[in-house]
């Protein structure tokens, strides 16, 4: 490979952190509020709400239906109406945190429904406050599930990544697309490949060590 197509190897792969890092950072400051909403408002919860907990689900379940491709086009101009274009880095992290929240929302909300319904009773009964049984119970409890789900949220982001940039959003997608498939250069489409796998590889690994650090006694 020439020292340019290197180069432009080295700005895909910094693009794939800027819109990974940047979209799930979006996914968790959304998601674990909207999954603490879910779990408080459902039968039983803390703040039982059925009409708002159906509509929560709802909306969420619509998202998290939509495939990613479509939902890209679909956000077009709300896209161009935050960052005032649709097409690069930027324009792709629209998209990509509105389809991870509602995805990793749900991951917390199982997380958070695990949690012992013994411990949320003993703090009611100790007359702990809502937020206090938030931040002191339920949240430290769901902990190391909720880190496991953020990697999973993590991982699907970098394929939808790669998939934002098969339409201009920019990235390791998009170096394989442009030069790799459309200009028949093997030894590009691999090391992207490679790039993405291990990219993944790092990530599942760090996750996996934090859940288990957090769930050791």
């Amino acid at each position: 490979m020439s020292p340019l197509t290197i180069e432009r190897i080295w700005q895909g792969l910094f693009d794939t952190f800027t819109m990974v890092g940047a979209s799930s950072m979006v996914a968790v400051a959304l998601g674990i509020p909207l999954a603490l909403v879910l779990v408080m408002s459902a039968p039983g919860g803390v703040l039982e709400s059925p009409r708002l907990h159906r509509v929560l689900g709802s909306v969420v379940n619509g998202f998290r239906a939509t495939p990613f491709i479509v939902l890209l086009v679909a956000l077009l101009p709300f896209t161009r109406l935050v960052v005032g274009a649709t097409i690069g880095v930027w324009a792709a992290v629209v998209p990509l945190s509105v389809s991870a929240t509602p995805f990793f929302a749900r991951i917390a909300e199982v997380s958070l429904r695990e949690v012992d319904r013994g411990l949320v009773e003993a703090a009611e009964a100790m007359g702990c406050q809502r937020w206090h049984i938030i931040w002191h119970v339920l949240l430290p409890e769901a902990l190391p599930g909720i880190i496991g789900g953020f990697t999973i949220t993590v991982v699907s982001l970098i394929g939808a990544s790669a998939m934002a940039g098969a339409v201009g959003a920019g990235g390791l997608g998009d170096i394989a697309i442009r030069y790799g498939y459309q200009r028949f250069d093997t030894t590009v489409m691999v090391v992207v490949i490679v790039l993405l796998i291990g990219l993944v590889s790092v990530v599942q690994w760090l996750g996996d060590r934090t859940a288990r650090w957090l769930q050791a006694p």
